[in-house]
């Protein structure tokens, strides 16, 4: 069950990565020129892509507020009103007894301030075995790993009883791609592979599989001004209902929640690594305005986010966020007549995979064949996208990628990707893929 992979398989998929090496990248180099205009090309250029590399490919449009979700939810003012496309190409047999789904996310962010990258953000530049560009490292070396699959495949790998499909399909600002192929358009699978460069900076040294849940809201708080018609209101402060007081002694009884479900929620998984299991951070707060420092302000509202681990519903967490300001709130008079607001923005359900399940210890077979080293669990991505196969078809998910840096949505600047780690990052989907069976005694 743990025997060693074929040293000639593992040959055979680095000379086959070898030889398509320059396509991949002239490929890589045209997705992120394509940024500069907005990156409405870039699926375009993968369908064409794998159309030419033996795949059946099909264009799939839809509207992000149509996808109907399982355990997962967005306050329908933060969904985007465009319509969204995804791109699905297969692999091998039609009628497979085994089906694998790779998927990676073609959109990057949009581009901002790119005077202040000290090369040009639009080309493909290697420097010292780092490639840069815009989006790169989210996600344009993942969906240009998946492309480079086909390829390889082709050339080393028995797909008789094997179908992979392939799944470019938006994710940022709650595109919802991946959950729509699921739910609304059939896309099923036995397991499924995340490419996406790893942000934590453990690159090919770790596989994400553990996504705690998180959910988002705000509740805003109303006031009272003192009784004067003066544009000056300082001198009669005391006089009004002060909704910042009002608003930390909410603020207060989810705090005093979140040190007890710290106590009564326990992960082994997330207690080894960080002595925690959940976790509530309130990360903005607003009430008046710096230009009427004088103006007594007429409400005040904050927003929070809650992590939670898998065993933790999505909907237990929204009653308890509700039931706690609700008791909260009976404590006051003044919010008997003046409850507070509370809105849900976002949430999202947790998903896990076992250690020693075979999808994890197969691709972690498969990356020690390729690096010389066994990758570790990283169970600290909270809301990733391995969730939404699992969560949504109940589809085991894991995910990893190259070593990558400076990413353009935490305000960096030069995004990077390691490129010894992209090929290695294509050569161990390929040898996964390649060996991946989960009849017992055939994988693990």
């Amino acid at each position: 069950m743990n025997a060693p992979l074929p040293e000639s398989l593992v040959a055979d998929i680095r000379n086959a990565i070898r030889t398509q090496e320059a396509k991949v990248l002239d490929l890589l180099g045209a997705l992120i020129a394509d940024q500069k205009t907005g990156g409405g090309q870039v699926q375009a250029l993968l369908a064409e892509h794998f159309a030419d590399n033996g795949c059946s490919v099909e264009t799939v449009r839809y509207h992000p507020a149509d996808v109907r979700l399982v355990d997962e939810f967005a306050h329908p003012s933060l969904l985007p009103a465009s319509e969204q496309t995804a791109v699905v190409a297969r692999l091998g047999a039609s009628n497979a007894a085994r089906r694998i789904l790779i998927f990676a996310h073609p959109d990057a962010e949009k581009v901002s301030e790119p005077d202040n990258w000290s090369r040009d953000p639009f080309t493909l530049d290697t420097d010292e075995g780092r490639m840069h560009g815009w989006g790169i490292a989210d996600d344009l070396a993942g969906v240009a790993a998946m492309a480079a699959l086909p390829d390889v495949l082709n050339a080393t790998a028995d797909l008789d009883d094997t179908e992979v499909i392939f799944a470019s399909a938006p994710s940022k600002a709650l595109a919802r791609g991946t959950a729509a192929l699921l739910c609304n358009h059939g896309i099923t699978a036995d397991i499924a592979v995340y490419l996406h460069p790893a942000e934590s900076g453990a690159g090919l040294g770790e596989i994400k599989g553990l996504s705690s849940g998180h959910v988002e809201f705000s509740v805003t708080i109303a006031g009272r001004q003192p009784p004067t018609t003066e544009p000056l209101q300082t001198a009669l402060a005391h006089q009004g209902v002060d909704p910042l007081e009002k608003a930390l002694a909410l603020v207060a009884a989810l705090r005093r929640m979140d040190i007890e479900r710290a106590e009564r929620i326990r992960h082994p998984v997330l207690e080894k690594a960080v002595q925690r299991s959940t976790n509530l951070m309130v990360s903005h707060i607003a009430m008046g305005k710096p230009s009427a420092l004088a103006r007594y302000p007429q409400s005040c509202s904050f927003s929070a986010a809650l992590s939670f681990p898998p065993g933790e519903t999505l909907d237990a967490v929204s009653a308890e966020i509700e039931a706690t300001l609700k008791a909260a709130a009976e404590e006051d008079g003044w919010f008997a007549e003046n409850p507070p607001d509370l809105t849900f923005l976002t949430g999202v359900s947790a998903s896990e995979v076992d250690p020693e399940a075979p999808l994890f210890s197969t691709l972690a077979r498969s990356v020690a064949a390729i690096t010389g080293n066994r990758p570790a669990l990283n169970p600290l991505h909270t809301g990733s996208d391995i969730r939404n196969p699992f969560v949504q078809k109940a589809i085991p998910a894991v995910g990893f990628g190259a070593l990558c840096g400076n990413l353009s949505q935490n305000g960096f600047t030069d995004e990077w990707v390691d490129r010894d780690e992209f090929r290695d990052m294509i050569a161990a989907a390929a040898l996964f893929i390649a060996s991946w069976d989960d009849r017992p005694g055939r994988t693990g």
